[in-house]
């Protein structure tokens, strides 16, 4: 990695990027397929939990990165 300090505003700002490009993705293909009201919303659904799932694994490798990841033995135990 770089020398570059943990930045905690470049952390929120890729997170929430990140989760803006699924829920933009699903917008599309809402648009797209003109779905009806339960098929939408089941789109809709898997797109939510998508985007909260992206920032949720972006955010901890940042983290993990910058931060340096103390676990060492894959953590298991103290």
């Amino acid at each position: 990695m770089t020398d570059r300090e943990f930045s905690f505003a470049r952390l929120a700002v890729v997170s929430l990027g990140s989760a803006t490009v699924v829920l933009v993705v699903t917008t599309v293909i809402v648009a797209v397929v003109r779905p009806g009201a339960g098929v939408g919303l089941g789109i809709v659904a898997v797109g939510i939990a998508g985007a909260i799932t992206v920032m949720g694994v972006v955010s901890t490798r940042m983290t993990r990165r910058g931060l340096g990841d103390e676990r060492n033995d894959g953590g298991a135990g103290p």
